[in-house]
């Protein structure tokens, strides 16, 4: 008896076992299947694709085909119409008229010109030449006559007699005719202010110049004195 129930027990397991086992697998059947029904889909898909596109890559090359025939029968029609166009006539406005000759009462005139002109020449040639015109006298230079001794004035010295010579004043009598636009001028080269009239370089030039040496002297006896020198 015992044996018969562990017999059935053993049976009953067996089967449990063999019924989980084979759900087990049924199920991992079932994912393949699908699995490969998803692969068979992408394989279509791609199939399709895949002669899609064989389709397009057929049509671009007989599109090449056709561009590639017109180009090389492009030159040879160009060709031709230029042929065309070089034998067909010129019109009528475009063709060269002949000039009509010219009458021969135009020679006895041309005659008459060429007569004319030995005619002219001679009498240009005799015609008097004008006289050149004068040239213009050159204008007079300046005298330059013999430089003073500048530093006898009162506030010349080296330094300023060297500046005013430079400025072209060599002489009393230059100093004697200053105007106040000279002396303007001068002491903005000398960079004085007002100093020219404070020592009276105008007054002791015209002394100077005039050859009034005593008065020279008795109205500036300073001059030409270590200070100036």
């Amino acid at each position: 008896m015992s044996t018969f129930f562990y017999m059935l027990l053993a049976f009953v397991v067996g089967v449990l076992v063999g019924w989980f086992i084979w759900g087990r697998l049924r199920g991992e059947l079932d994912s393949l299947r699908g699995e490969l029904g998803r692969a068979k889909s992408e394989r279509d898909r791609f199939s399709a694709d895949t002669y899609r596109l064989s389709g397009e890559l057929d049509a671009c090359g007989r599109s090449r085909a056709d561009l590639e025939r017109k180009l090389r029968e492009a030159p040879t029609s160009s060709a031709k119409a230029g042929t065309d166009k070089a034998s067909a006539p010129a019109p009528a406005a475009l063709m060269s008229t002949p000039t009509p000759a010219r009458s021969s009462s135009a020679r006895p005139s041309a005659a008459k010109s060429a007569a004319a002109k030995p005619a002219a020449a001679k009498t240009a040639a005799a015609a008097p030449k004008k006289a050149p015109a004068p040239k213009k006298a050159a204008a007079p230079k300046a005298t330059t006559g013999k430089a003073d001794n500048l530093r006898r004035l009162i506030g010349i010295g080296p330094v300023n007699e060297k500046l005013l010579k430079a400025q072209g004043v060599t002489s009393y009598a230059q100093i004697a005719a200053w105007t106040d636009a000279d002396v303007k001028r001068v002491e903005e080269v000398l960079n004085f202010d007002g100093r020219i009239a404070r020592e009276k370089w105008i007054e002791q030039a015209k002394l100077l110049t005039a050859g009034d040496e005593a008065e020279f002297a008795s109205r500036f006896p300073t001059a030409a004195t270590s200070n100036n020198n």
